[in-house]
């Protein structure tokens, strides 16, 4: 890991708290933005934003479909909405919602699934999303977004609050780096790639893109195995023209995400992939097809190889099949 990711780390936020930060900032010069949670401006980092906008924060208490519902009805008269509640709960118990008086009837919801993915840790699987990247991808007429550094969010809060289409953003809890302090471009739809190389391209998105460029670093500094790390921030749309670049320009590509293995990211990439005649070594690294072991964040990262040592493994092993 190089000196400068390392020490940009120590004073990263976690994009939860960028998120609220910016918001707030929206929301002081637009009065049309309103925040609507279900019992979750404290883990939304959002009690500042409530006691600054008092008239902009709308609480439903621990009712998701009321909070879609109600999220919906605001946009539908000219509202800026940001329905915030945790992912696991936001897009399992709301989806019908989402899919109804969302997407189906165009209404410019801005979903926000905090505390995503294995954020909440020994909580367990009732408390895990590893099903909302796959729920979400079936419903028309929705973008999806996972940054991956504080950076990202930013730009994908300013971005929504301008959007007037369905859209969801999914944010963890852990400090994230800036995995490019130089970069100034975003757009949704549009990979970042973080760092060149010719042998492997590892694909990954929120907070699985830092342990990617870890692994990629451990790659070349200690195999000489040169690998491109993207940050594919947006499931969907994808951005298949990157990755078309990447099939042609690699020996292989690994997809790794804090998602189930099935319908996520890297179902979306190999579903293109395939369909236009990829026959390179393929790899989805993610949450397998049981309930996830017990233990923290970075415990069940760790256990599933999605971490700097996993990652690298993976990698390894799947060059060895060119």
């Amino acid at each position: 890991m190089s000196a400068t990711i390392e020490s940009e780390i120590t004073t990263a936020k976690p994009n939860q708290e960028v998120f609220s930060a910016i918001l707030q900032e929206l929301a002081t010069e637009d009065r049309q933005i309103v925040v609507v949670t279900s019992d979750s401006r404290g883990s939304g980092k959002l009690v500042g934003f409530g006691q600054k906008l008092p008239e902009q924060i709308v609480e439903i208490g621990i009712a998701e479909q009321n909070l879609v519902g109600v999220s919906a009805g605001l946009a539908s008269a000219g509202k800026r909405a940001y329905a915030v509640s945790p992912a696991c709960f936001l897009t399992a118990r709301a989806l019908e919602q989402i899919k109804n008086d969302v997407a189906y009837s165009d209404n410019p919801v801005r979903l926000v699934g905090i505390s995503a993915g294995v954020s909440y840790g020994p909580l367990g699987t009732t408390h895990h999303s590893l099903h909302d990247f796959a729920a979400l991808r079936a419903i028309n007429n929705m973008t999806i977004v996972a940054p991956a550094d504080n950076f990202e969010t930013e730009q994908a809060v300013r971005l929504s609050a301008k959007t007037d289409k369905p859209i969801y953003l999914r944010f963890g809890k852990k400090p994230m780096p800036l995995l490019n302090p130089d970069e100034t471009s975003f757009e949704f739809g549009k990979g970042r790639v973080i760092k060149k190389g010719v042998d492997i391209a590892i694909i990954a998105n929120g907070e699985t893109v830092y342990p990617a460029l870890q692994a990629a670093e451990k790659l070349q500094n200690e195999q000489g195995i040169k690998a491109t790390v993207v940050s594919m921030h947006t499931i969907k749309p994808l951005d298949i023209a990157l990755l078309g670049e990447l099939a042609n320009s690699t020996s292989a590509i690994i997809t790794v995400e804090e998602h189930s293995v099935y319908g996520g990211l890297g179902e979306a990439c190999a579903s293109y992939l395939l369909q236009h005649g990829y026959k390179k070594p393929f790899k989805i690294l993610g949450i397998p097809d049981e309930y996830t072991v017990t233990g923290s964040q970075t415990e069940i990262l760790n256990h599933y190889n999605i971490s700097e040592q996993g990652i690298a493994k993976e990698a390894i092993q799947l060059l060895q099949t060119v």
